[in-house]
């Protein structure tokens, strides 16, 4: 079982950046990939970036870039820098978690089976 927090999220004129953390509860953190996920509102959730136990990345073609994903296993905790933000970032940004899966399949929303409850993230025109 693992419980996920995000936090960092907040408001930000656009151009500006944001760094979210999301910290997991469980030992074996580190044996997990995690990926990052948003919604806004009306749409449906979308794939941002993810990474793998091994530490590979994959982003969306959106956030290329200008984001960034990494974890500090040490810390049981994922980052996602973002930089350079639009208006069209503002969402709810979830993480997720699971083992077993491989790069290929890292962007499948589907296949995550542990999610946190999402930070806000609001970039202002």
């Amino acid at each position: 079982q693992v419980q996920l927090v995000e936090s960092g999220g907040g408001l930000v004129p656009a151009g500006g950046s944001l760094r979210l953390s999301c910290a997991a509860s469980g030992r074996t953190f580190s044996s997990y990939a995690v990926g990052w996920f948003r919604q806004a509102p009306g749409k449906e959730r979308e794939f941002v970036a993810a990474i793998s136990s091994g530490g590979s990345t994959v982003y969306a073609d959106s956030v290329k870039g200008r984001f960034t994903i990494s974890r500090d296993n040490a810390k049981n905790t994922v980052y996602l820098q973002m930089n350079s933000l639009k208006p069209e970032d503002t969402a709810v940004y979830h993480c997720s978690a699971r083992t077993g899966i491989t790069l290929s399949q890292l962007s499948l929303r589907s296949l995550y089976n542990y999610w946190g409850q999402g930070t806000q993230v609001t970039v202002s025109s």
